[in-house]
């Protein structure tokens, strides 16, 4: 197993990323401890800076290990994935209807979060082993289909927003691979023809419920609209400077659903004002541009690939989540990064981060 000196991995270890992601944490877990308190997930705050440590050493086992080595690794990668993801639909633990964890000891894991880290894989070990310039229709379609595959294993337990986070890595790097504008308008026509279809056949109907919610939440301020029109309030209430911690009327009303894992920018925003809101997303665009300057600086096009689709989870992660909170977007669950609380998304995004990390360091082994 190829491992990067220990000097190198010191001294040019991705110093900037790894201080922006835990900034993030910090903000997280303050946030947590506020929204939190005096209800049942009181302790939830301590909770996650547990699962915050565990992260940052699973993040440097990661490091270590050259991230060739994990790309040779895909298929069975793929296979232990396809088989968990079966596993938990067969066995995992049921929560309001959905089976999206397993048991292990005390703890409950989302099998599908880590299931980003092997698309991620996935993609760029495809895309990098292409002998073409240009991608394929027959690339395309067997990719697509690798892609498609734990897409549908977890929109059936069922978690269409996680299943979501998979089709932007697979985008992202179809197109870094040169994907040719007749296959681009083939798709853009399939998903057009498809999206209808699959509003009537696919979801549930709490799902669909969402989405219509998402057009007017007004139409039903009691269902299925009440967490959007709450969440809205939550956030216009914190106009520029913010109420301060644990002060947040939406907040500690107990007026805003889930405030520390889905909702938790509603309860930031109210909280901290337009002033936490500026900060907390520049430090999101600061972690996201480190994430690109590594995409710009790896030594192969594997590398290349990793950073790309890291950054492309990262944002998308970020995008969907904000424009839920503020209506802009149907609710689908999906957690904000390194803030939400839940011990799955923070291992799944530092171990991504471990590998954005591992290609910098490849940059300085001879």
């Amino acid at each position: 197993m190829p491992v990067a000196p220990s000097y190198r991995s010191l001294r040019d270890f991705d110093w900037p990323m790894l201080i922006l992601a835990c900034v993030i944490c910090v903000f997280g877990v303050l946030q947590i401890f506020s929204a939190t308190h005096d209800t049942k997930w009181a302790g939830a705050w301590w909770k996650q800076i547990v699962w915050v440590v565990a992260a940052l050493f699973l993040m440097w086992i990661v490091t270590l290990i050259d991230y060739h080595t994990l790309l040779g690794q895909v298929p069975a990668l793929y296979i232990g994935s396809i088989v968990t993801l079966m596993a938990t639909f067969a066995i995992g633990t049921r929560v309001f209807g959905s089976r999206r964890w397993i048991g292990v000891g005390s703890a409950h894991l989302q099998v599908s979060e880590f299931v980003k880290l092997m698309v991620v894989l996935l993609v760029a070990r495809y895309l990098s082993e292409l002998k073409s310039e240009r991608l394929e229709l027959a690339d395309l379609l067997r990719l697509g289909g690798l892609v498609g595959l734990p897409m549908l294993l977890v929109m059936i337990q069922p978690d269409l927003g996680t299943a979501l986070t998979y089709l932007p890595i697979l985008i992202t790097g179809v197109f870094l691979a040169g994907l040719k504008w007749q296959y681009a308008a083939t798709i853009v026509l399939i998903v057009a023809i498809v999206l209808p279809a699959g509003y009537f056949f696919a979801l549930k109907d709490y799902q669909k419920a969402r989405l219509i919610s998402f057009l007017d939440p007004a139409q039903d301020p009691k269902g299925s609209g009440y967490q959007v029109i709450q969440s809205k309030i939550a956030v216009g209430s914190g106009a520029l400077w913010g109420w301060g911690v644990s002060k947040g009327s939406q907040t500690q009303g107990r007026f805003l659903p889930v405030p520390h894992t889905d909702f938790i920018f509603s309860a930031f925003a109210e909280e901290h004002g337009f002033v936490g809101v500026v900060l907390v997303l520049g430090l999101y665009f600061l972690l996201l541009m480190q994430i690109l300057q590594n995409a710009q600086t790896a030594p192969d096009r594997a590398g290349m690939f990793i950073c790309m689709g890291v950054a492309t989870v990262l944002l998308f992660h970020v995008l969907v989540n904000i424009g839920m909170v503020v209506g802009r977007m149907p609710v689908t669950g999906i957690p904000l990064p390194l803030m939400s609380a839940g011990g799955s998304n923070i291992l799944s995004i530092f171990l991504m981060l471990g590998l954005v990390n591992n290609v910098r360091l490849r940059r300085f082994v001879n």
